[in-house]
């Protein structure tokens, strides 16, 4: 398709389109509206007023080049500044020559304590071919709005287009959110599809990841905040809203946003903060994992009251977590809160209950899903719907009583559990429990990647492994492991125990197979973590 093909589609005019507020700024005063024209027009500004008054007033526009893999185009930001709070305006934009019909909006109200926003994650759709149909996420989204008349913006976490490095899916999604955007700010989080592009978007070869998320920063850097880390701003930024702080965090240079995240939220006197970040710490999937994220943004994760995220399109809301142990109340870690598919697409990841989650909900049918949050002083309510009406979850975070119902309580277990991605071994491990020996944990090798679905032949004093394309040999009384890479040496030799079975020291496993293996001590619970998302099958002959 040639870019003279693509303008008769949905390519850039000189008539003013893609037309979205965002907040950036003091949202009881200002509001700002993003806008895209082709390269023929220069300039541009917005035209507001109060709605009932005959005074209108003038809010010239930044201008930024947009040059995509199919159109050129011009994007345009104007704040609208000098407001009256808790006050209703009607706007235009564009110039001279070209105007957008008259759109309304409404500011915040000072000191605001009490207000609802909706949550969204994972809307992305269609595959190469022209033009993106978003359709069906604006008909959900439309409806889901008029059920909750009372949102004051849109919150996501990320994945907002299936291929953010190309105009197509970006032109499409903006075309879902037409006739919503226009009177609501649109706060976008990027996840990993948001920065995915491909040399050949029509034949999806060639793939690769824009890490700055040109696309994105591209179009969106006057719409938000730039007050995010030195070299990746815009795809991390900050807002108040309310008696909120928000922090919607990227998905790359995590060492550098969590100093930032730390900075940003010592700076706030806000009774609630939220962060949204497309990963999901505790997530659901089988064989997902969340190395590139929480073990380097730990720190600056858990300074938040509620962490949206998304990633794998299934619901799960987790008991509060903090520097690696579940608690039962709000003020002893953060709640993540993971959203569901906001538009028809059910998940691919196996989701299953995960010790970690308070409340889940598989989500594994051709149904949207999305969440409402109600703040209300110091008590918080957050509740999940599937398109169809039902209620995945309802949770109530009350600050006052530093209590969450409905009421649950974080695992606690006499006996060490082994724990790998989150999921019990069950009745794998019902008579081979982990031991402390000597000071340093062991556990019985063969019973933990059999579990996984890799191999452990069982000799005469020998356990031998392959998984994740590494191979070691643990031998009973020794605390050497035989590995491809050579010899590792263990903290502990190997040992006899529970049905015989031989326990090794968790240091030599993690060494050998490149697996991370925390220690939750008020849970009593050891949890293994690889990267890797393979999913390990026999060989049938």
């Amino acid at each position: 398709m040639t870019k003279e093909e693509w303008k008769k589609i949905r390519g850039s005019h000189r008539e003013p389109d893609h037309i979205m507020l965002s907040i950036n700024g003091d949202a009881a005063t200002s509001m700002t509206v993003t806008w895209r024209t082709d390269t023929s027009v220069s300039d541009g500004y917005a035209e507001y007023r109060e709605i009932g008054s005959e005074e209108w007033f003038m809010a010239c526009a930044e201008k930024g080049d947009f040059i995509s893999d199919i159109d050129e185009s011009h994007i345009f930001w104007a704040h609208m500044e000098n407001l009256k709070p808790d006050t209703a305006y009607e706007y235009t934009v564009g110039n001279g020559e070209c105007r957008s019909e008259v759109y309304s909006f409404t500011t915040a109200p000072e000191n605001l304590e009490d207000f609802e926003f909706i949550c969204l994650s994972d809307f992305q759709t269609g595959g190469p071919n022209p033009p993106a149909d978003y359709t069906s996420f604006n008909e959900f989204l439309k409806k889901a709005l008029e059920k909750h008349p009372n949102v004051r913006f849109i919150l996501t976490a990320g994945d907002n287009t299936n291929c953010g490095q190309t105009d197509i899916q970006w032109t499409g999604v903006l075309e879902g959110f037409k006739g919503i955007m226009e009177r609501i700010p649109l706060m976008m989080s990027v996840g990993n599809h948001d920065d995915m592009g491909f040399e050949d978007y029509f034949t999806f070869t060639g793939k690769y990841y824009s890490e700055k998320v040109e696309y994105f920063s591209n179009q969106f850097r006057g719409s938000y905040p730039y007050n995010g880390p030195e070299d990746w701003k815009t795809a991390n930024y900050s807002f108040d809203y309310g008696n909120a702080h928000f922090n919607a965090i990227g998905i790359s240079g995590p060492e550098f946003v969590n100093e930032w995240l730390i900075e940003d939220t010592a700076k706030t006197d806000k009774t609630w903060k939220f962060g949204s970040h497309h990963f999901p710490i505790c997530y659901c999937g089988s064989d997902l994992a969340c190395d590139d994220s929480y073990p380097m943004m730990m720190e600056g994760m858990e300074k938040f009251d509620v962490m949206f995220s998304g990633h794998e399109h299934c619901f799960s809301r987790s008991f509060p977590r903090r520097n690696e142990n579940l608690y039962d109340k709000p003020s002893e870690g953060t709640v993540f809160y993971n959203l569901a598919s906001g538009n028809h697409n059910p998940p691919g990841t196996l989701p299953m209950p995960k010790l970690w989650n308070a409340a889940w909900y598989a989500h594994d049918e051709y149904l949207a899903m999305y969440a409402i949050a109600h703040v209300s002083g110091k008590k918080l309510t957050l509740t999940s719907y599937v398109e169809d009406g039902r209620i995945a979850d309802r949770c109530v975070i009350d600050k006052k009583n530093d209590s969450i119902e409905p009421i649950a309580l974080a695992p606690v277990f006499r006996k060490c559990r082994m724990m790998f991605k989150g999921a019990d071994l069950g009745l794998c491990v019902r008579e081979t429990p982990c031991e402390c020996v000597d000071g340093v944990w062991c556990v019985p090798a063969a019973i933990l990647f059999r579990y996984i679905g890799f191999g452990a032949e069982i000799g005469e004093g020998t356990v031998s492994v392959k998984a994740y394309k590494h191979s070691a040999v643990f031998t009973l009384g020794s605390n050497i492991a035989h590995t491809d890479r050579g010899e590792v040496a263990m903290s502990h030799e190997v040992v006899k125990l529970h049905r015989d079975q031989l326990y090794v020291p968790v240091d030599g496993i993690c060494k050998a197979f490149d697996i991370r293996c925390n220690y939750y001590s008020r849970n009593n619970i050891l949890s293994f973590e690889h990267e890797s998302q393979e999913k390990p099958v026999p060989n049938q002959l």
